[in-house]
């Protein structure tokens, strides 16, 4: 049921140029009860409190179900043209498919779209925004939409962007490893089941024994991810190439304002439940060093150095987990380029690498529309 002020003009409708609203802007959250929905709305709780309504909408079969953000319980609403009415920003988690179908109905409606899926990222007239290296971007949305990059460039782009700023990166070439959670709660589940089925066993000792114990519980794996990584994530694509791997360079490219960047990418599933992981080899215009890299990391905005492998000090999937920043460790200058460095990065791919940049996009369109 759509609260009765639903049907309410949105703030971008109202307000002059030059006016300043006097109510808070209005958030729908669509998918709001999908793995990345959920963290989310706990993002939402946890940040600066600059929206009025928050609307959760879903597909129909969740719909009644009710949901914790800032502290209340909010009832979940279908996915309709009227649960638009009145939102001023929808954050959208969506398979591409049904993103392509409802985006276009939520700008319609008068929202600005913040989209976290791949139907609109390659979109010349859709700027694909991280805040911390081209949130001036999100201004330019002739069609109404700001797209969200994909979890594993997240997990990376914005320590690459502070270092592209200080020596102009000229090449990429970047090994993933993927948590299961990059292809939704299905991923943690089967991985869950997969690690219930090998753990207390000698399995993972022959050929084939692990694929024959876990039976028919792959999910959304083509092989076994428990006592196993997988060297595909995403779709096949021409050539041989994932669609995973050719997010990151084609998405990198656009973030960075990069076109013609040299990228290439191999996307590795691990099982791990969430976080992503990378090992980045960059390459710039300007001879680096790891003193200077290490500098421009620590006081970049959404980064945390952790790099010193004497002390035992890296970042890993496990230590880094249900935190916001981007983590850097690993910091070398290639042994054979004074031009390229070698970083490990590792972010959360629930949180930096969709809910918090998505959080963070709205709260620059906040800013303009409350400006």
């Amino acid at each position: 049921m759509i609260p009765a002020e639903a049907g309410r003009p949105s703030l971008a409708d109202t307000a002059g140029a030059g006016a300043r609203p006097a109510a808070k802007p209005h958030l729908a959250v669509v998918g709001a009860t999908g793995a990345v929905g959920r963290v989310l709305l706990g993002i939402l709780s946890e940040r600066a409190d600059v929206w009025g309504e928050i609307r959760l909408i879903a597909s129909a079969r969740s719909a009644g179900r009710k949901l914790t953000v800032r502290g209340e319980e909010v009832e979940v609403v279908a996915l309709s043209e009227d649960a638009f009415d009145g939102i001023d920003v929808a954050m959208f988690d969506l398979p591409d498919e049904v993103a392509e179908q409802w985006v276009p109905v939520a700008v319609s409606k008068g929202a600005v779209v913040v989209d976290n899926s791949g139907a609109f990222r390659g979109d010349p007239d859709v700027p694909l925004v991280v805040p911390e290296v081209n949130g001036c971007a999100a201004r330019m949305r002739p069609r109404g939409i700001i797209a969200n990059p994909n979890c594993t460039t997240l997990s990376m782009i914005v320590a690459l962007g502070a270092l592209h700023a200080e020596y102009g990166l000229s090449e990429l070439v970047v090994s993933s490893y993927q948590a299961a959670t990059g292809v939704g709660q299905a991923g943690a589940e089967t991985l869950r089941a997969q690690l219930s089925a090998v753990s207390g066993t000698e399995l993972g000792a022959a050929p084939g024994d692990v694929r024959r114990a876990i039976g028919d519980t792959l999910g959304p794996f083509p092989a076994p991810l428990a006592l196993n990584v997988v060297p595909w994530a995403g779709s096949l694509q021409a050539d041989g190439w994932s669609s995973e791997e050719l997010k990151i360079r084609d998405e990198s490219r656009k973030v960075l304002g990069l076109p013609e960047l040299p990228v290439t990418a191999t996307c590795v599933r691990v099982p791990v439940l969430t976080t992503h992981s990378m090992a980045v080899h960059a390459r710039f215009e300007n001879e680096v060093t790891v003193a200077g890299a290490h500098e421009i990391l620590a006081a970049a905005p959404g980064v945390v150095l952790f790099d010193d492998p004497a002390a035992g000090e890296y970042p890993t999937p496990s230590d880094v987990v249900g935190t916001d920043p981007t983590w850097v460790g690993r910091v070398r200058r290639s042994l054979d380029d004074p031009r390229a460095l070698e970083l490990f990065v590792c972010g959360d791919n629930l949180r930096k690498g969709a809910a918090l940049n998505a959080a963070q996009i709205g709260e620059l369109v906040v800013g303009e529309l409350r400006g």
